[in-house]
């Protein structure tokens, strides 16, 4: 049974920085494709950065280029998304995401746009300015 909990939310000033982590069970990274997305109120869901394990390609979303890193530690079964420089228009509820999916065609640009398979609760950051 795929698990994501995702943690590491929490107020912050602007220009801060948080990292977020997603602990996954139930099954092993390796072969998973992983990212991190995210929901301001009212708005829809959007990609964040996606790491793709068919051919590991990485996504970033322009939004957050240069500011926000994604990374795993696969020997622990945990993905994390590194945010520094964090703005207020960086608030919202953040969830990890996996897919098994690695087709050619799933490249990290295409989870991002279009979601993944196995989703965790999210887990708010709030930038205050």
């Amino acid at each position: 049974d795929v698990q994501l909990q995702a943690s590491g939310g929490g107020l912050v000033q602007t220009g801060g920085s948080l990292r977020l982590s997603c602990e996954a069970s139930g099954f092993t990274l390796d072969d998973y494709a992983i990212g991190w997305f995210r929901q301001a109120p009212g708005k829809e869901r959007e990609g964040v950065s996606c790491i793709s394990s068919s051919d590991g390609s990485t996504y970033v979303s322009d939004s957050v280029k240069g500011r926000f890193t994604i990374s795993s530690d696969n020997a622990k079964n945990l993905v994390y998304l590194q945010m520094d420089s964090l703005k207020p228009e960086d608030t919202g509820v953040y969830y990890c995401a996996v897919d098994q999916r690695a087709t050619p065609r799933d490249t990290a640009t295409i989870l991002c746009t279009y979601g993944m398979n196995y989703w965790g609760k999210g887990t708010l950051v709030t930038v205050s300015s």
